[in-house]
């Protein structure tokens, strides 16, 4: 679908690698991304945009947000975490099904943090939602393309997640900090993506405003699912494209099980994609 919207409009397809975790990316990997694009008849403009080569610019915006006041360390393990809010009946949880933040650290005082962080504790960075909220003079929106049609308005809800993970203790970022300064500083109009992220377009917009970022248009297409409805995933050991291009499948083969809804798209090719437009 990005391949076919940025032809359409005339703008560059990007890939971009998402490699902030060292301990699971790797070349192997890479390479068979990259050989079952070809495959599939994609090109993309070089080089390849990777993460890793980008934790300077994620700590600047990290800075920029405490210069704000709106993040703070978080010293809690997912145990502590666990362990507060075991015992409450019915305890909030974020769109990923994650409890939310009980707000252990989030009142400690300057000097504490400030004595911890210096005795070598790592830490992880949060945002803090309150804070974050009030900072914020505007409704929170964004432009959404997610049924095809033309553009409409989706008001962002970013307090579903509570007070949100911005770098971790282990890895220095997070997905929602490294996709909102990615998409800014490659100059990123649209993005095309699984309907699973939906919820995080909110916090996404909610970061762009905060650090002063454009917002590009979105376009949350469906999923692909199993017999009982679940996704199909790694993590579930769904059959991937490599083992169907070894069963004989050709790319049309691909194209017809996905059920591409090119045709039903008609002029909403004009306006989105994750793309940058000429």
């Amino acid at each position: 679908m990005n391949g076919l919207i940025a032809r359409e409009t005339g703008g560059r397809l990007l890939l971009r690698m998402e490699d902030i975790d060292f301990a699971r990316c790797r070349p192997e990997f890479e390479t068979a991304i990259m050989e079952d694009l070809e495959w599939l008849g994609l090109s993309w403009e070089q080089p390849v945009r990777r993460q890793a080569e980008h934790f300077p610019f994620y700590a600047e915006a990290l800075e920029r947000l405490e210069k704000r006041g709106v993040v703070y360390p978080c010293f809690c393990s997912r145990g502590d975490i666990m362990t507060a809010v075991s015992y409450k009946k019915d305890w909030p949880r974020d769109p990923d099904g994650t409890p939310l933040y009980p707000g252990l650290c989030r009142h400690l005082s300057r000097g504490s943090r400030a004595q911890r962080l210096a005795h070598g504790e790592k830490a992880s960075y949060r945002l803090d939602m309150e804070r974050a909220l009030a900072a914020v003079a505007d409704r929170l929106v964004w432009t959404e393309f997610r049924d095809g049609s033309m553009g409409r308005e989706e008001r962002a809800v970013p307090e579903v997640w509570g007070d949100a993970v911005l770098s971790r203790k282990d890895i220095a970022t997070s997905y929602h900090m490294a996709v909102v300064v990615d998409d800014a500083f490659q100059g990123v109009t649209d993005v095309v993506r699984g309907e699973d992220l939906f919820m995080a377009t909110s916090l996404h917009r909610l970061l762009q405003v905060l650090l002063g970022l454009p917002a590009p248009f979105y376009h949350h297409h469906r999923l692909l699912r199993d017999a009982m409805g679940q996704k199909l995933s790694k993590s579930s050991r769904a059959q991937p494209l490599r083992a169907f291009r070894q069963d004989g499948w050709s790319v049309q083969d691909v194209v017809a099980k996905i059920d591409l809804p090119v045709a039903a798209m008609g002029n909403a090719l004009t306006s989105v994609g994750q793309i940058i437009r000429p």
